[in-house]
């Protein structure tokens, strides 16, 4: 019977495999570990790089203006003074009852108008009419007071003090007979009215 000689076939075939490997060699390279072939291209076109879509958004450019904000101006004879808005008379000549309009910016006892009062030509005090209390619900608001010694026809001014302020309020000019009006360029009166009697005695709220 014929016998194979296995050990003469597997020497041939072990010399043949360890050529062809020997022959490989010569056309790898070591990356990594890992055998890859030589003509595998290595340098690959690098990616066109694309902008997120909102750096593509064109940019507006934000500008903060600061407002310039003006202080309030106080205007003289409104946050201040008090003003007289009204004037009626009444009465018999020497005996006139007097009725004035006042608008004031009233506090309580630390800031009222005081007083108003009816002055001649010449500044002389003729009457005042003392105000007992601030009116700091009741704006405008009217007292009235006499007897005020005038004759029809004379020509008097009516203004109004207020505590801690003094004068400075809008003026009226006018007489019984004619009426009384409110004037732009009042006269400067002496400072000495001021403090010429009556005068407030207190203040009871």
């Amino acid at each position: 019977m014929f016998k194979i000689n296995y050990k003469e076939l597997i020497l041939p075939f072990l010399l043949s495999t360890l050529l062809l490997l020997t022959s490989c060699s010569g056309r790898t390279d070591q990356v990594s570990g890992a055998e890859i072939p030589l003509d595998t291209p290595t340098n690959q076109p690098e990616p066109t790089e694309t902008l997120p879509e909102e750096e593509n958004i064109r940019e507006t450019e934000t500008i903060i203006v600061e407002e310039e904000i003006e202080g309030e101006i106080v205007p003289e004879g409104e946050d201040l003074f008090a003003n007289v808005v009204s004037v009626s008379a009444a009465g018999q000549v020497n005996q006139y009852q007097i009725s004035v309009g006042i608008s004031s910016p009233d506090t309580g006892c630390e800031q009222f108008a005081d007083w108003w009062e009816v002055l001649a030509e010449d500044g002389e005090l003729i009457y005042r009419r003392i105000l007992l209390h601030s009116h700091i619900n009741e704006q405008p608001f009217t007292r009235s007071g006499g007897p005020v010694v005038i004759e029809e026809d004379t020509v008097v001014y009516i203004r109004a003090h207020m505590k801690n302020h003094g004068y400075g309020g809008n003026i009226m000019k006018g007489s019984v007979k004619s009426g009384f009006l409110l004037i732009e360029n009042p006269p400067v009166f002496p400072d000495a009215i001021e403090s010429e009697a009556p005068l407030p005695t207190g203040c009871n709220f």
